[in-house]
């Protein structure tokens, strides 16, 4: 079963694309992320029409999530996060698909750092570790996957210098993700590609993608019975490279 992570940076503007990638590769379960559109906006029909069921949770021209599966219907099991009755936020939405609990999560930016967007990113990441953590305790197999907007490691950046003020990679920023990582949760990518560049972003400004600078910002976390399922982990990279892409690379895993 093979299960993917994609920020589509626009599910309007992107939804050529979306459709070209889903009828190529076939995945069985997505995630997508900065659909950028109300609920009504939708494109339900193409997606059912590329073969995928969906449930989604959008936002007018921010944010946005969604669960794709292929050949099937995902339940919905929860939308946005406890502990917040004014986060208005679009970035996060749970349902079961196919014996698997999957979670699609457009995770805040929150530069400029410091200031008000950065300390929203962090409370998140904590309201987040809250549903981790009640999630490993269901004891079912589960999948968080997303655009976190956290670079995990100085190796998982084309340049520490470049992104050394930048919200993403800032020591409370990589704290936060270490917390959640450490309830039980597995790194897809770098327990397939434990060294070496593994980018899924690569910024539309300044050639970042000609000259491959980029960075590792969508992850997959596998709950411990399903990392014990994991075959392969990758990126489709060449996607990043076609006419009109979004500026991240579909992320996957392969589990038995």
């Amino acid at each position: 079963m093979k299960i993917a992570t994609y920020n589509v940076n626009g599910i309007t503007a992107r939804l050529p694309r979306l459709v070209e990638w889903l009828e190529e590769t076939k995945p069985d379960i997505v995630c997508l992320q900065e659909l950028k559109a109300d609920d009504d906006k939708f494109p339900k029909a193409a997606i059912e029409a590329a073969g995928y069921g969906a449930v989604w949770h959008g936002q007018k021209g921010f944010n946005g999530v969604a669960i794709l599966a292929r050949d099937a219907e995902p339940v919905e099991r929860q939308r946005g996060l406890a502990d917040d009755p004014d986060d208005t936020h679009s970035r996060y939405i749970e349902a079961d698909v196919n014996g698997l609990v999957v979670a699609s999560i457009y995770l805040p930016n929150g530069n400029p750092q410091p200031g008000p967007k950065f300390d929203y990113k962090l409370k998140w990441m904590a309201r987040l570790a809250d549903r981790a953590a009640a999630l490993l305790a269901e004891e079912v197999p589960t999948i968080l996957a997303g655009d976190y907007n956290v670079i995990p490691k100085d190796e998982d950046t084309f340049s520490v210098r470049a992104m050394s003020t930048d919200a993403l990679m800032q020591p409370e920023s990589r704290a936060a993700f270490r917390t959640i990582l450490n309830q039980g949760w597995t790194d897809a990518i770098r327990t397939r590609h434990p060294r070496g560049p593994v980018w899924t972003f690569w910024d539309y400004q300044a050639g970042a993608w000609p000259r491959d600078a980029g960075f590792r910002i969508d992850h997959l976390l596998l709950s411990p019975t399903v990392a014990d399922r994991l075959v392969d982990a990758g990126v489709d990279k060449e996607y990043r490279g076609r006419e009109k892409a979004s500026d991240h690379a579909p992320t996957w895993a392969v589990i038995r």
